[in-house]
């Protein structure tokens, strides 16, 4: 499961997810040893592969609120390796 660090905190406190404090989750997000930026072209990868997405259209849900949420950053360093 690739997803960004305020992806993995909402699912942490999501009352629909695993319910921990939003200091917990924050503890969690300090510690993980994840390379955010992989994630992200991983995730892009994915949306390249299963639906046939565009560069750019990949570039909006990797950075949409109501998507995976990644930083610009690591949206922009996924599509510059997509294909790579």
């Amino acid at each position: 499961m690739f997803m960004s660090k305020i992806g993995i905190q909402n699912q942490l406190t999501s009352e629909y997810g695993d319910k921990f404090s939003p200091e917990a989750a924050q503890y969690a997000i300090d510690n993980i040893k994840a390379d955010w930026n992989e994630n992200a072209l991983k995730k892009a990868e994915s949306y390249q592969k299963t639906m046939s997405m565009s560069p750019e259209a990949i570039r909006d849900q990797l950075t949409s609120e109501h998507g995976e949420q990644f930083t610009q950053e690591e949206a922009d360093y996924a599509i510059q390796h997509l294909n790579k």
